[in-house]
C-alpha cells in the first residue's frame, strides 16, 4: 500500500479517478476542525463551567479526548507556520506575529503538498496566516480562500480521499470585543481564574465569551452533521483542537497554561478501529501531543512521505512514534510588543526562562486591550487596588518562574526558589537548553538584529542560524544564562563583552548590566562608551541603563536621535521608552508634537498610548 502511494505522481490524471475509490477503502479521510482561541477551561469536557460545548462534548464521548495537548506558540500566526511546516517556528525564524521572512521552500514543503502528492484532495478555506514569506498561504490547498464553499471535501473528485481543515473564528479573540451587556451567560456564574480581580467588567467579558464559544460549538455540531449527510462519517477520521488558548488577557499570546493547554479530541471510525489509541472509544488518553506532532501525525495516517524537515512525533496510529517527555513553548514579539519567553514542561511540571524579564508580561497592547476586562484591570491596578496575584500581571518578571500546573493551572505560585523542586527545574532546564541547540533556536539575537545578520550574509533566518559561526547558539545560550542570574560578581563579564565583535555577546553583556540595576553604576564608563555602538538596539539598551542610574544626559540624546532621525529597530526603541515610564515623556511629546505616528497596526500605537494618557 505504501509503495502504491508513492507512486501516485507516476499515474496519469484520467487513471487517478480508477484509483481513488480502492484507496478511499483503505485510507482514511482526515476532517480537522479547528476553532480560535479557546483553551481546555472553555470546553465543558475537559471541566470548563463556564461555556456548554455539547457538540464537542458528544464527539469526546464518540472518540477519544486527550488530556495534555499543548500548543507551541500561544498565538495564531506562529502556531499556524508549526502546523503548516511540521517545524518549531523558533527553528526557522517564523516566531514573532506577524513577520512573514523568507524561507528556503526549496527544503521546507508543506504537508498538504505532500497529501496531495499521496492521492488526497486538500481544503482549507477558512484560515492560513502561516506567517512565511516568499510563498501564498493558500498555494499548497486544492481548495483555498475565496472558493465559496464551507466544506472542501464536497469539490474533490469522487472517491478521492480528502484532508479538509475547517476553521471556526466564532470564538476568537475579538468576539470579546465591545458591548458586553444582555449575554446569555450570567456574568454572576462566570469562574473567574485566580489572576484576574472580580470586576463587574470582567465578568462581563467572560460571559461574552462564552456565548462566543457556544456559538463555535454549535457551528462544530453543523460541520459533523453536514459529513453525516453526505454519507462520509464512517470513512472520516474527524479531529477537533483549538488553535492556542484564550482569551482573556493573560492566556492567548503566554505560555501559561491559560495559553498553551488546549482540548483536542480525535474521533475514528469503526472500519478502522486499528488506528484507536486505546480499546474503545470514549477513553480519555493521557500522552502528552505538541501541536508540532499534528502535521506528522496526519501524513503518517494518510500513508504519504514524511520529510526529514518535520520536527514532531507521530501520536496516532499505526506509525506511532515513542511520547516525548517534554513539551516546548515559546513567545516572542506579538503585534508591537517585544519579548521573549521559553518553556519546557511535562505532564504536570513547568519551567519558564523569560529573555526579556525587564518588560511587564502584562504590557498594553493595542489589540489585547479591546476587550473591556484588559483596561478595567489595568485601571484597577493603577489605583493600587490589586494584590500581589492579581497585580503581578503588570510588574517586570523575574528570569525563571516553575509552576506545579497539578496544584495551580493558573500559575501564580512560582516555585522556582522551593528546595523540594530543584531537581525538577535542573531537569527541565537542561532539557530546554538541549532542545534549543536541537532546534537551533533562532531567537537568542534580538529580532532585527538576527534579520540583518540574515540579510548581510545573503540568507534566510533558517540557514544562518545553522551557520555556527555565523551565530554560536551554545555560546549565546551561556551569555544569557550569566545575564539573567543577576548576579554582581559576573559585572566584569560584562564589562569585557562590551569588546567582543559579535554583536551578540555585546548585547548579552549590557543586558546583565542592566538587570544588576544599582551594581552596574561602577560600569557608567563602559554604558557610556556602548551608546555609540554600532547595532542600535545595544545604544537602547545601554541609554535606559544610564538612565536608570541616574546618568542620562548623554543617554537621553541618543534616545532623541533614533527616535526623531530613525532607528534599526523601532520596535525596540518604542518598547523601551515605555518601559521607562515618566523619564521618558518628554521624548514621547517631542516626538507626538513634531507629528510622530500615534497608531499601530491594530490600533493606537505604543508611543501615541502614552501621549493619550498624558493628554498630549
Amino acid at each position: 500500500m505504501i509503495r502504491l502511494v508513492l507512486s501516485l505522481t507516476a499515474i496519469p490524471t484520467f487513471l487517478l479517478l480508477q484509483v481513488y475509490p480502492l484507496l478511499a477503502e483503505e485510507r482514511p479521510n482526515i476532517l480537522w476542525i479547528t476553532s480560535e482561541d479557546n483553551g481546555i477551561s472553555w470546553v465543558s469536557s475537559y471541566g470548563g463551567t463556564n461555556a456548554q460545548t455539547p457538540n464537542i462534548d458528544r464527539l469526546a464521548a464518540e472518540g477519544f479526548r486527550y488530556e495534555y495537548c499543548f500548543d507551541n506558540a500561544a498565538v495564531c500566526a506562529p502556531t499556524r507556520s508549526c502546523w503548516i511546516t511540521g517545524m518549531y517556528a523558533i527553528s526557522n525564524g517564523s516566531q514573532p506575529m506577524r513577520s512573514r521572512y523568507d524561507f528556503p521552500h526549496d527544503r521546507i514543503p508543506y504537508y498538504p503538498d505532500l497529501l496531495r502528492k499521496a492521492g488526497y484532495h486538500t481544503s482549507n478555506p477558512g484560515k492560513t496566516d502561516y506567517n512565511i514569506g516568499g510563498r501564498d498561504d493558500y498555494d499548497a490547498w486544492d481548495v483555498g480562500k475565496g472558493q465559496k464553499v464551507t466544506y472542501g471535501w464536497k469539490k474533490r473528485a469522487p472517491g478521492q480521499p480528502f484532508f479538509a481543515v475547517v476553521n471556526y473564528g466564532d470564538s476568537h479573540e475579538s468576539k470579546a470585543h465591545g458591548d458586553n451587556e444582555n449575554t446569555r451567560n450570567d456574568p454572576a456564574k462566570m469562574k473567574l481564574f485566580s489572576y484576574h480581580p472580580d470586576l463587574p467588567e470582567i465578568r462581563k467579558t467572560y460571559a461574552k465569551y462564552a456565548d462566543a464559544v457556544e456559538n463555535m460549538d454549535g457551528k462544530v455540531g453543523q460541520c459533523l452533521a453536514e459529513l453525516e449527510k453526505d454519507g462520509l462519517a464512517e470513512d472520516t477520521i474527524v479531529v477537533y483542537c483549538s488553535d492556542h488558548g484564550g482569551v482573556l488577557a493573560r492566556s492567548k499570546r503566554f505560555v501559561y497554561s491559560s495559553g498553551i493547554h488546549c482540548p483536542l479530541v480525535v474521533r475514528i471510525p469503526e472500519k478502522f478501529k486499528h488506528l484507536y489509541p486505546a480499546d474503545e472509544p470514549g477513553a480519555v488518553i493521557n500522552r502528552l501531543v505538541s501541536f508540532v506532532d499534528m502535521p506528522k501525525t496526519w501524513l503518517s495516517l494518510a500513508g504519504a512521505e514524511i520529510p526529514e524537515s518535520f520536527q514532531g512525533t507521530i501520536f496516532l496510529g499505526k506509525g506511532t512514534e515513542e511520547e516525548p517527555e517534554y513539551h516546548l513553548g515559546f513567545r516572542e514579539r506579538a503585534d508591537e510588543r517585544v519579548d521573549c519567553v521559553r518553556v519546557m514542561r511535562d505532564k504536570r511540571y513547568a519551567y519558564h526562562k523569560n529573555y526579556v524579564p525587564y518588560a511587564p508580561a502584562g504590557q498594553h497592547l493595542a489589540y489585547l486591550w479591546k476587550a473591556e476586562a484588559t483596561p478595567a484591570w489595568e485601571q484597577h491596578h493603577r489605583e493600587g487596588r490589586t494584590d500581589e496575584i492579581t497585580g503581578r500581571f503588570f510588574e517586570p518578571r523575574v528570569s525563571e518562574e516553575f509552576y506545579d500546573n497539578e496544584t495551580d493551572f493558573d500559575n501564580v505560585d512560582n516555585l522556582i526558589d522551593a528546595p523540594e523542586h530543584q531537581e525538577k527545574i535542573n531537569e527541565l532546564k537542561a532539557a530546554l537548553r538541549q532542545k534549543q541547540l536541537e532546534l537551533f533556536d533562532s531567537g537568542l539575537l534580538p529580532e532585527q538584529m538576527r534579520v540583518r545578520r540574515a540579510e548581510a550574509n545573503g540568507l534566510t533566518i533558517y540557514d544562518m542560524v545553522r551557520d555556527e559561526k555565523l551565530y554560536p547558539l551554545a555560546t549565546y545560550l551561556d551569555a544569557a544564562d550569566v545575564a539573567l542570574a543577576r548576579n554582581k560578581t559576573s559585572l566584569g563579564t560584562f564589562v569585557s563583552a562590551q569588546d567582543e565583535t559579535d554583536e551578540g555577546l555585546r548585547w548579552w553583556g549590557i543586558v546583565g548590566l542592566h538587570l544588576l540595576e544599582g551594581h552596574a553604576v561602577v560600569a557608567a564608563d563602559t554604558l557610556t562608551a556602548a551608546l555609540e555602538d554600532s547595532e542600535d538596539e545595544i545604544r537602547i539598551m545601554a541609554a535606559w541603563t544610564l538612565v536608570k542610574l541616574g546618568q542620562s544626559e548623554q543617554a537621553f540624546a541618543t534616545l532623541d536621535d533614533m527616535l526623531m532621525n530613525g532607528c534599526k529597530n523601532e520596535d525596540m526603541l518604542h518598547n523601551v521608552l515605555d518601559w521607562m515610564g515618566q523619564p521618558a515623556f518628554p521624548l514621547v511629546k517631542k516626538y507626538i508634537e513634531n507629528g510622530g505616528n500615534r497608531q499601530g497596526k491594530y490600533g493606537i500605537g505604543i508611543l501615541g498610548r502614552i501621549a493619550q494618557m498624558n493628554g498630549w
